[in-house]
């Protein structure tokens, strides 16, 4: 899934990169409303995040300009400016959420996570798919809501989390190596250190894991990669 960010402020934008990357999330990267609107034809992301004060084009004007073509793709604003009437009109030209600097990384997260929801839910409808849920252990897991569910207990998940999930059950009782692991979560241009992966997994672990430390879910096989055994 991809996602635009337009931000004029160089650490703002480095940092929702990073968290959104994180995340899973392909990300397009733009310092004003020029690049961004280009970017956003080249390239039709999933959903945009704009500042709305920018150099030249505004976060405003980018959001009329795509509204004008696309009336779907998500928008999101992202601004210091928090009076009223600029929520206002945010929302009035077509904006889906408006979120103020400083942020809570958490709160943004939770904000990007419910525009990922409604996206996957759109393409799945789209597509003629169904909900694609698939149940790993006692966990089930419904990808479009970026969700897993043990009995009433409701689990938040990233979308690398789901590409992870989905992989070990494509794959069950099957080692899944570290190269393909990466390939499909992480992206074939994106080489992180094995320890990443590692780390990824063993928070992964404590959210579906009954007790991580005895994982019945994901299981390391000792220096190939990991396997979802089917009982």
């Amino acid at each position: 899934m991809k996602v635009l960010i337009a931000e004029n402020e160089k650490q703002t934008l480095n940092l929702l990169g990073e968290i959104l990357r994180k995340e899973g999330f392909d990300v397009l990267e733009a310092e004003n409303g020029e690049e961004a609107f280009a970017l956003y034809e080249k390239d039709s992301p999933d959903f945009v995040c704009l500042d709305v004060m920018m150099p030249g084009m505004s976060g405003i004007d980018v959001c009329k300009k795509i509204r004008q073509k696309d009336a779907i793709t998500p928008i999101i604003f992202i601004s210091a400016k928090d009076e009223a009437i600029d929520k206002i009109l945010g929302l009035e030209m077509g904006a889906d959420d408006y979120i103020i600097k400083p942020f809570n990384i958490h709160e943004v997260l939770t904000r990007i996570r419910t525009v990922a929801r409604r996206c996957l839910q759109v393409k799945a409808v789209e597509d003629n798919q169904d909900d694609e849920s698939f149940q790993l252990a006692d966990v089930i897991v419904t990808p479009n809501n970026l969700r897993a569910a043990r009995g009433d207990n409701v689990i938040d998940l990233s979308l690398r989390d789901v590409k992870i999930l989905r992989l070990l059950y494509k794959n069950r009782n099957q080692i899944v190596d570290r190269n393909t692991l990466l390939d499909v979560a992480w992206g074939e241009h994106i080489m992180p250190e094995s320890r990443t992966v590692d780390w990824h997994i063993s928070q992964l672990r404590k959210k579906v894991e009954p007790d991580p430390k005895e994982p019945v879910i994901i299981q390391t096989v000792h220096g190939v990669g990991y396997k979802y055994e089917e009982t």
